[in-house]
């Protein structure tokens, strides 16, 4: 009898993994990068995060409104129980009935505070740009791991549909034996255990799929679980070297905490604006009825100037808080320097040790894909009973279970490194 796990369990085919399946209904497949891309363009975060940009360029707008004209109506109307008169009682002073008009022209010359908002506004518009980089990055990534789980599921589910068939293979030999008077009770009640018992393993297996592509889908803001494709193309990682340089340059949260501190530093520069004058040219056309004492239209202009000279303490708190700030942001970007080396240095470690750990599992799955065979052999000629042959099975089930869960140490090591120098996505 020819009984066996599946040896190239890493690299199964569509065939295998379309083993019957009651327990995973079909999802619709996408590849890597489309997974990725769709992530990136319907994600509900991605939307929050470009609608907070627009919210920036519209302070912007509302802040340059502070050196910009503004132009005023105003209007009204005066209705009196009389005329008014003067001392002689003859000359009227206002008419019962009074109406005026005027526009107002306010035309800031210098207006340093607003200048400064203004450079302050964009500023944050530069920062809510680094910020929806950073978000678009820690989205991909999810979006990567969660692809990345639904393969590794695939894996599992192979390994445990080809465990159920070498078992049933198993029992049915088993049992045949026995009906045909050369078997024993014993060995058809295990054979049959074994196989319930990997029934079970492959049901979990098929369960965790239907979450894991679930979870796909949410991040992917689909309507149904999307599932994936066989292969997963990852940029080839970097070496150490240029993945710690990479690493402070290229990555978006740096690439943040660096804006912050900038926008921080000019925030401070603008201290001076609060001491600056104010000059605006104020000018008004007006016309009016019912008051003889002045006349019906004119117009008047005016230079205001403003030169703030005590506010309190006002600009002393302002310039202490802004000097706060600018240590907090150094302090955030120190703090991001060192976990971007720390999580590169980690990263490679790890891709090294989990590409030598796949290797040990691929070996340790060739072992025991030749105990088995010999343990079947050493059955058949009735050297020994089927409790060695169960043995050696589940042996090499889990052999096989762990170079899968290898291969997705692996490939999550190769996805981390790239997130952690930056090059993903």
């Amino acid at each position: 009898m020819a009984i066996g796990f599946f040896v190239g369990v890493l690299s199964a085919s569509t065939a295998a993994r379309a083993a019957d399946a009651p327990a995973a209904a079909p999802a619709p497949q996408i590849t890597f990068n489309e997974a990725i891309d769709r992530a990136l363009r319907h994600n509900p975060t991605v939307a929050v995060a470009l609608a907070e940009i627009a919210r920036a360029n519209a302070l912007v707008t509302q802040a340059r409104s502070g050196f910009f004209p503004t132009l005023v109506g105003n209007g009204s109307y005066t209705h009196l129980n009389g005329n008014r008169f003067a001392s002689d009682r003859k000359t009227v002073t206002a008419d019962q009935n009074q109406w005026a008009g005027n526009l107002t022209l306010t035309l800031p010359l210098v207006s340093p505070v607003a200048w400064g908002q203004t450079g302050a506004a964009r500023d944050n518009v530069r920062i809510s740009e680094a910020s929806a980089a950073d978000v678009r990055r820690a989205l991909a990534t999810a979006a990567a791991r969660a692809y990345l789980t639904v393969v590794a599921q695939h894996r599992v589910i192979v390994v445990n549909e080809t465990a159920r068939a070498s078992a049933k293979d198993h029992y049915t030999y088993a049992h045949t034996r026995l009906l045909g008077g050369l078997g024993h009770s014993i060995d058809d009640q295990r054979a049959a255990q074994d196989l319930a018992s990997v029934e079970v393993q492959v049901q979990a297996a098929y369960a965790g799929l239907v979450r894991a592509r679930e979870a796909l889908g949410v991040l992917l803001a689909a309507d149904t679980p999307v599932d994936s494709t066989d292969t997963v193309a990852l940029a080839a990682p970097p070496d150490r070297e240029s993945a710690l340089r990479e690493a402070n340059v290229q990555r978006t949260d740096i690439k943040l905490l660096n804006q912050r501190l900038t926008a921080a530093q000019a925030q401070a520069d603008r201290d001076w604006t609060y001491y600056a004058p104010l000059l605006a040219a104020v000018g008004q056309p007006f016309i009016q009825e019912g008051s003889p004492l002045v006349p019906r239209d004119g117009w008047q202009a005016q230079l205001v100037l403003t030169l703030p000279l005590y506010d309190g303490g006002l600009r002393t708190g302002i310039a202490h808080e802004r000097a706060a700030l600018i240590d907090e942001a150094h302090a955030d970007l120190e703090a991001g320097l060192r976990q971007a080396q720390s999580d590169v240095r980690t990263a490679f470690d790890t891709l090294l040790l989990a590409d030598k750990g796949l290797a040990a599992a691929r070996d340790a799955t060739n072992f025991a894909q030749k105990s088995l065979e010999l343990a079947n052999l050493a059955y058949q000629a009735g050297a020994t009973t089927n409790l060695e042959v169960i043995d050696a099975a589940q042996r090499a089930r889990d052999a096989d279970t762990a170079a899968a869960q290898a291969e997705d140490v692996s490939r999550n090591a190769r996805l981390d490194l790239l997130v952690a120098s930056g090059r993903f996505p």
